[in-house]
C-alpha cells in the first residue's frame, strides 16, 4: 500500500495547489522511479509518498540525501554571498520562530501555518511556518526547533532562507529595516519569495511500485474536504523542574521550561479571586502554591492585549538567559487553550513601592535595609547593563518593579518593555515610548531616545524616592517643587541635604551614607544623559568618598504627563504608559 499526503502553502488558491502538485507527482516520478519512499519540494507545496503510513508522526530517521547526510532537513537560499551576521541573529531568529510556531499550534482554524513580521528586540523578520495538519503540537514545535538549530551551519551568513523537512517547513528574512553592520545581498521582502528554479527532490533506496494517480487523488481529497483530524492538545513541555512537574523532552527554540496548565491551575485554586495580587495593563498576577508547597506567582497575559504576545516573548527570550540574584526569577511559561502564563518565585514581601509610600510599613525599611536595596537594585542594573551576555535596557526601572524577598533582597522584575543592544550599540530610538511618567529620561519621553542612561536616570529617580520616602509622580502637588528632583537640589545647594530624609530614618540615619546617595541621585538625573554616571561608575562611588563626585547642576522640571490628584496619595502608585506593567500588588 502506498500513503501519500501533500502540503500546499496555506494561501494559495485550490487551482495553484492542484497544479503545483501535478508538477510535483510528475517531477517525482521522473527523478525518483521505483522508490518506497519519496519527497519532493515546490516553492508552493510539497509532496510525500511512503510504503509506511507517516500521517499524525514525527519522521525521525529517514535516508534522506540532504545538505547533510542522514538529514531530514534540505535548506535553500536566495542570498548568493555570505554576509557576516551579529552575536545575537540566531537568537533573534529563534524567536521569532518561536513567536510564529505557537500562533501556528494555537490557530483554532488548524491550519497549523503562521506568516508574519515578527518583531524580537533587535530584529525584524518576515517568516512563515507550516507543519502537517495532523501533527502533534508538541511535534510542530521539535520540528521548527531542530531546523532553527541547523541555520547556524546549513545557511550560516544568510539572511534569508528556508529549512524543509517531510513534516514542517520555515522560511525567514531579515527585514530591510533592519540594521546589520555587514554588506549582504537584499533579501526578496515579504510577498516576494521567487519561484524555485530548482526542484528539490529526496528519496530513500529501496524499491517498490509507485501509484502516483492515486496519490493525486488522495491529495485532492485531502484539500477540498474539511480537515477533521483535530489538533492534539499535548503542549510542547521543556525541562526544568524538578518532582516531575515537566515532561523530559526540550524544545530547544525556547530552551525555557514550560509547565503543564493543569499544574498552574491547581496551583492558583483556578485563577481564584483570593489569590489575586494585582493587575496590570496586559493581565493579573496570581499567587499558587505547587505540590511540593513552593510558592510561586502566575502572571496572566491577556491574549485581547494588543502588546500582549511581544511582551511575553520578551520576557521569555531575555529573563529566561539572566541569572543574577537581582533579578527576578523566571520558572517557567505556559502556552495553552489561549493562555499566555509566566511563572515566577514569589516574592512574599511584594514589591517595594509597597512599603516605601506606606507610612506604616515603611517603618520596617531602616537605613541599612534602603542602602543594601540600592546596592542591590544598582548591581542588578550592572549585570544588564554590562556583564550578562545581552546589552539590556530595561525602560521601565520604578519601584513598582522591585520586589522584595522575604529578606528584604531586591529582585528587579518585568521586562516586557526591555530592549537588547548589540555590543556597539550606543542608543536607540523608538516611535512608541514605553515606560513611567515621572521615572523616564528627558530625551526618551520628549525625543523618544534611550541608552543605558535611560536606565540611569530612573535609578537616580529611585534613589531619590528611596531616600525622602516620598513619589517623584505628584510631587509639584505637595507645593515644595516642580518634582522631587528640583526639591533635591535645591536642598543641596544650600547645604540643607538632610531636610530630604525620610523622618522614619533619623534613628538608623548613616550621615555620611545618605549624603552621598542624595549625590550620587543628583548626578543620575542630570540633563545631559553624557554628565550621567555608568552604572558600573555608581557602584565603585556607593563605596568611595563623596569628595571625588563632580558637583551636579539643577535638573529639568521635567515631570512628564501632569499627574492626576489621586497619583499624590500614599497608596497609589504611578501607572505605566498604556498600562502594560504591573504596579498595584495590593497587600494581603
Amino acid at each position: 500500500m502506498v500513503h501519500g499526503m501533500f502540503i500546499c502553502r496555506d494561501h494559495v488558491s485550490a487551482k495553484t495547489c492542484e497544479d503545483c502538485v501535478r508538477a510535483a507527482i510528475k517531477e517525482i516520478s521522473a527523478n525518483c522511479p521505483l522508490k518506497n519512499d519519496a519527497s519532493i519540494w515546490f516553492d508552493k507545496c510539497f509532496v510525500h509518498y511512503s510504503n509506511t503510513s507517516t500521517f499524525s508522526s514525527l519522521e525521525k530517521d529517514p535516508s534522506f540525501i540532504s545538505t547533510v547526510e542522514k538529514d531530514p532537513y534540505v535548506c535553500m537560499s536566495n542570498q548568493v554571498h555570505s554576509s557576516d551576521q551579529p552575536s545575537w541573529f540566531k537568537e533573534q531568529l529563534s524567536a521569532m520562530l518561536a513567536i510564529l510556531t505557537y500562533k501556528a499550534t494555537s490557530d483554532p482554524s488548524n491550519r497549523v501555518y503562521a506568516e508574519d513580521v515578527i518583531e524580537t528586540g533587535l530584529a525584524k523578520f518576515n517568516g512563515i511556518v507550516q507543519c502537517k495538519s495532523d501533527l502533534p503540537s508538541k511535534d510542530c514545535f521539535n520540528c521548527v526547533s531542530a531546523a532553527a538549530n541547523r541555520v547556524s551551519y546549513c545557511l550560516a551568513g544568510k539572511n534569508e532562507g528556508i529549512i524543509l523537512s517531510p513534516n514542517c517547513s520555515t522560511r525567514y528574512e531579515l527585514n530591510s529595516s533592519t540594521q546589520v553592520n555587514s554588506t549582504q545581498s537584499p533579501a526578496p521582502t515579504k510577498g516576494e519569495w521567487k519561484e524555485r528554479g530548482s526542484k528539490i527532490t529526496i528519496s530513500a533506496s529501496v524499491s517498490a511500485s509507485l501509484v502516483l494517480l492515486a496519490l493525486l487523488g488522495i491529495c485532492l481529497y485531502y484539500y477540498y474536504s474539511k480537515r477533521k483530524t483535530e489538533m492534539s492538545n499535548t503542549e510542547f513541555q521543556l525541562l526544568g523542574f524538578d518532582d516531575s512537574l515537566v515532561s523530559e523532552n526540550q524544545v530547544d527554540i525556547l530552551d525555557f521550561p514550560v509547565i503543564d496548565l493543569d499544574i498552574i491551575h491547581k496551583a492558583t485554586q483556578q485563577f481564584s479571586e483570593a489569590n489575586k495580587l494585582g493587575e496590570g495593563g496586559f493581565g493579573p498576577v496570581y499567587k499558587g502554591t505547587l505540590v511540593d508547597g513552593k510558592q510561586i506567582a502566575v502572571k496572566r497575559l491577556s491574549r485581547s492585549s494588543g502588546q500582549g504576545m511581544k511582551e511575553f516573548m520578551a520576557e521569555v527570550t531575555l529573563i529566561a538567559k539572566l541569572q543574577h540574584r537581582n533579578l527576578v526569577k523566571l520558572l517557567g511559561c505556559s502556552l495553552k487553550n489561549n493562555e499566555m502564563l509566566l511563572v515566577y518565585d514569589y516574592m512574599s514581601n511584594k514589591s517595594l513601592d509597597l512599603f516605601l509610600f506606606d507610612s506604616t510599613r515603611a517603618t520596617q525599611l531602616d537605613w541599612k535595609k534602603r542602602f543594601n536595596i540600592i546596592n542591590g537594585i544598582a548591581r542588578g542594573i550592572v549585570y544588564l547593563h554590562e556583564d550578562s551576555r545581552l546589552k539590556i535596557i530595561h525602560r521601565d526601572l520604578k519601584a513598582s518593579n522591585i520586589l522584595l524577598d522575604h529578606e528584604m533582597n531586591p529582585k528587579i522584575s518585568d521586562f516586557g518593555m526591555a530592549r537588547i543592544f548589540g555590543s556597539s550599540q550606543s542608543e536607540a530610538n523608538t516611535n512608541r515610548v514605553v515606560g513611567t511618567y515621572g521615572y523616564m529620561a528627558p530625551e526618551y519621553a520628549m525625543e523618544g531616545i534611550f541608552s543605558v542612561k535611560s536606565d540611569v536616570y530612573s535609578f537616580g529617580v529611585l534613589l531619590l524616592e528611596m531616600i525622602s520616602g516620598r513619589k517623584n509622580n505628584g510631587f509639584y502637588l505637595s507645593g515644595q517643587g516642580h518634582s522631587l528632583l528640583d526639591y533635591a537640589w535645591k536642598l543641596w545647594s544650600e547645604d540643607k541635604e538632610l531636610e530630604l530624609i525620610d523622618p522614619l530614618l533619623t534613628k538608623s540615619l548613616v550621615v555620611n551614607e545618605v549624603l552621598k546617595c542624595i549625590h550620587i541621585g543628583l548626578l543620575c538625573v542630570q540633563d545631559d544623559p553624557a554628565e550621567r554616571p555608568t552604572m558600573s561608575s555608581v557602584i565603585v562611588m556607593l563605596g568611595s568618598n563623596p569628595t571625588t563626585f563632580t558637583e551636579p547642576s539643577q535638573p529639568l522640571f521635567f515631570i512628564g504627563r501632569i499627574a492626576p490628584s489621586a497619583q499624590a496619595q500614599s497608596n497609589e502608585i504611578g501607572s505605566s504608559v498604556n498600562g502594560v506593567t504591573i504596579s498595584n500588588f495590593p497587600p494581603r
